[in-house]
């Protein structure tokens, strides 16, 4: 089997990809670079996803690229638009000629010896298999399972004789027209369900075990208006409207953090305002501080307009079994339903399940620990991107990007063939990088798949805009955790003692 080299080589080619991609070509615009792409088209989620209303559940300006501006007003974007953006960026930094889809990603092997990283990879079209040699890989696949979603099973669902759908596989020719509606879930994606299947469907139900806080959000953003009246430069605007939006990002999560009771009150006083008196608030009144779960947010107040209206419903409560035509709940109450969406989120997989090696030995991921949340311990020449949890995801990819492209030049300049970051035992602990501070189902689950918590920087993952900037933009790339070398050294790095 023939192999093709490249300097950089990068997996997954959705917003993390594609800029990881882009930064490196920047300040490396002689580095060899392929996208190894798993779909048809770039685009990551917005490509999986094609449920009604998908849409983003973060601000536009911070949600899309620093380098590229986002120019609708719209503060919210849909799942279609999102994508053409994405290859929009793609095609003008020259990514489109250089990835290759189809491709799935089955190993990766890094040899000190070579210096080099050894990826064995399927092209599913054929099912013949390819071979890629890399100097640097980059993990861009996102932290969840694209083929399983989480799904459990539920009492008495083998009896029930209507249509069972997860939103993650949503059938192109389901037909909800005139039809009764039960979304199981209480996130965003439930959230975003209920406003755009409610013209059409007879009756939509959100049916969740527990509230979650939602806040409204405008659909247009009156700063970028008020800049577009004035005339002002496209990326000048970008600027001004993302900084802003960075700051209320990490001024509202703070304040919620710190004084959790006012939080919670200001946060329950504008569902009121917004949903009036016929909306009960028990079904907006989690028992959770605001942020121990991600905040949903709704364009436009959406969610309230089509409660308000009568067109949907949402029920508080337990389900008891599954019946022939719809689900008895725990208080007795049962809701006919034609069709039954299991909103029940993600399962949690990182790298897209592929198996990773260093010198042929596994890579226990759960028990090592990010390097200023980018690398991982004793993993040579890898960035991992995961983005923010308590605010949008892309700020963090560029962060990532950034330093990942900042890392290669040094390497470049230096003479350097290897990086990588050494950990002591005292600097991880028992938590995943996502299992401290959010309670949600799929950070939970995450505690068995991701990376630990470090206890002290650089190891430690602060989820922090301004913090994270500082550390990967501008602090130095040659510091003591982070071990450089040639190739065809042997290896002294020791496998890590799993945290107590």
């Amino acid at each position: 089997m023939e192999q093709q080299h490249v300097d950089v080589l990068v997996i997954g080619a959705g917003i993390s990809g594609i800029s990881a991609a882009r930064h490196v070509l920047r300040d490396n615009p002689r580095a060899s670079l392929v996208v190894l792409e798993r779909r048809a088209r770039v685009g990551g989620t917005w490509d999986l996803f094609r449920y009604p209303g998908i849409r983003s559940d973060s601000d536009m300006p911070t949600f899309g690229f620093g380098f590229r501006p986002w120019s609708d007003a719209r503060i919210l974007a849909g799942g279609a638009q999102i994508r053409q953006y994405v290859e929009d960026a793609a095609a003008d930094g020259g990514i489109l000629e250089r990835t290759r889809f189809g491709r799935r990603a089955i190993s990766a092997d890094f040899s000190h010896e070579t210096g080099r990283w050894t990826v064995e990879v399927e092209d599913e079209g054929t099912g013949e298999h390819e071979s890629y040699s890399a100097g640097y890989l980059v993990g861009a696949t996102g932290y969840y399972d694209y083929d399983k979603p989480y799904r459990p099973e539920f009492p008495g669902e083998a009896d029930y004789q209507g249509t069972l759908v997860h939103p993650q596989q949503w059938p192109d020719d389901l037909d909800y027209a005139g039809k009764r509606v039960v979304v199981i879930g209480s996130g965003a994606t439930a959230i975003t369900l209920l406003p755009a299947m409610a013209d059409k469907a007879a009756s939509v139900t959100m049916l969740q075990r527990s509230p979650t806080y939602v806040m409204a959000l405008p659909e247009v953003d009156p700063l970028t208006s008020v800049m577009k009246k004035l005339r002002a430069p496209a990326r000048l605007t970008h600027k001004v409207v993302r900084a802003r939006n960075i700051a209320l990002q990490r001024g509202s999560y703070a304040f919620c953090r710190k004084y959790p009771r006012l939080a919670r009150k200001a946060l329950l006083g504008l569902v009121r305002a917004q949903a009036g008196k016929s909306v009960d608030m028990r079904h907006f009144s989690p028992d959770y501080k605001p942020w121990d779960q991600r905040l949903c947010v709704v364009p436009g107040g959406d969610l309230f307009k089509v409660l308000k209206s009568g067109k949907a419903a949402i029920a508080t409560d337990h389900i008891d079994t599954f019946t022939a035509d719809g689900i008895r709940l725990k208080s007795g109450e049962e809701l006919k339903a034609d069709i039954v969406v299991t909103a029940t989120g993600l399962s949690v997989q990182l790298m897209g399940g592929m198996d990773v090696t260093v010198d042929g030995e596994p890579v226990d991921v759960t028990n090592r620990v990010l390097y200023k949340a980018v690398l991982l311990e004793g993993v040579p020449n890898m960035s991992l991107v995961i983005g923010y949890t308590n605010a949008s995801w892309t700020l963090k990819a560029d962060l990532a990007a950034d330093y990942t492209a900042r890392l290669l030049t040094h390497m470049r300049r230096h003479g350097h063939d290897i990086a990588t970051p050494v950990a002591s035992d005292g600097d991880r602990s028992q938590f995943s990088v996502m299992g401290e501070a959010l309670t949600s189902g799929y950070i939970a689950r995450a505690d068995k798949v991701m990376p630990r918590q470090g206890t002290r920087d650089p190891w430690r993952l602060w989820n922090n805009y301004y913090r994270d900037r500082a550390m990967l933009q501008k602090a130095a790339i040659d510091d003591s955790p982070l071990r450089f070398d040639k190739a065809g050294r042997p290896a002294d790095v020791k496998e890590p003692t799993r945290a107590a």
